[in-house]
């Protein structure tokens, strides 16, 4: 039996690879695209049929769906795809903590978790996954589950990969326990860049809060200027958007992408 893990080797290439993986992640920092990218950078690396994406709530209450993605059956929710509707999974059922689900149990205790059959594991209620696997036709066997713990090591998610898959026959197998450690790494990263992403976007809200306040106050100094900065600033914007739209004439080659849309805006 060749999987993608013997392909690849254990070594170097692997360390190489991780590195590549986290320097990327790292570089992102729209949290939407990153939450997207982590999950795919992670079946990438192991091979994973699909794979979800949990994060812990301001109230560490509860597991939000935040990326699911599933290649068999075509599925891509959160980010920047269709919305996630699926109830939180709780960290509490009755006062206690909530060990019955397997990313609940690894989001409180923290351990890993590598099953190479849900449907023979013992200890955990998989009725969800039995039942989207009845409604949907798939197959749901392996199932990696990993923390994603910060440089506080404080979980702020959970990483879940299903189904690694044989390059050859493409039928599902379980995860190589060598790897776990190594996907355990790039899940730490992961987190990292999250915590950092949420960092830049908290002082970027501070800093626009602040440009915010000037105009305000250089604008009702008098009541002759009263909402000109702002009058000014989305007549500019609105401008910039249309140049943007222009296919031919002189703004034909002009563009501001998203970013710089916010910095003209600012």
């Amino acid at each position: 039996m060749t999987t993608d893990h013997k392909k690849i080797g254990i070594g170097t290439s692997l360390v190489k690879k991780l590195t590549e993986i986290g320097i990327a992640l790292s570089a992102e920092k729209n949290l939407s695209r990153l939450l997207e990218k982590i999950v795919e950078e992670s079946r990438n690396f192991s091979n994973a049929d699909a794979g979800t994406l949990y994060i812990m709530d301001d109230d560490e209450e509860k597991l939000e769906f935040a990326i699911v993605q599933n290649d068999t059956m075509n599925i891509r929710m959160g980010g920047k795809a269709a919305p996630i509707t699926w109830s939180p999974v709780p960290l509490k059922k009755g006062g206690k903590p909530n060990f019955s689900n397997v990313s609940s149990y690894v989001a409180i205790t923290g351990t890993i978790v590598n099953i190479p059959d849900v449907y023979e594991a013992e200890g955990f209620d998989f009725s969800g996954t039995r039942a989207f696997d009845g409604g949907t036709g798939y197959r749901s066997k392996s199932m990696l589950v990993i923390p994603m713990k910060n440089k506080d090591n404080e979980t702020i998610g959970v990483l879940q990969l299903i189904n690694a898959l044989d390059t050859e026959t493409r039928k599902p197998i379980p995860f190589a326990a060598e790897y776990v450690d190594l996907i355990a790494s790039l899940a730490s990263q992961a987190a990292v860049a999250i915590t950092n992403v949420r960092l830049y976007r908290d002082l970027e809200r501070l800093f626009e809060s602040f440009i915010e306040t000037i105009a305000t106050a250089i604008d009702e100094k008098s009541p002759y200027t009263a909402g000109h900065i702002r009058r000014v600033q989305e007549l500019t914007i609105a401008i910039a958007k249309k140049m943007n739209e222009q296919q031919e004439g002189p703004f034909k080659d002009f563009f501001l992408n998203d970013d710089e849309l916010h910095e003209l805006r600012l």
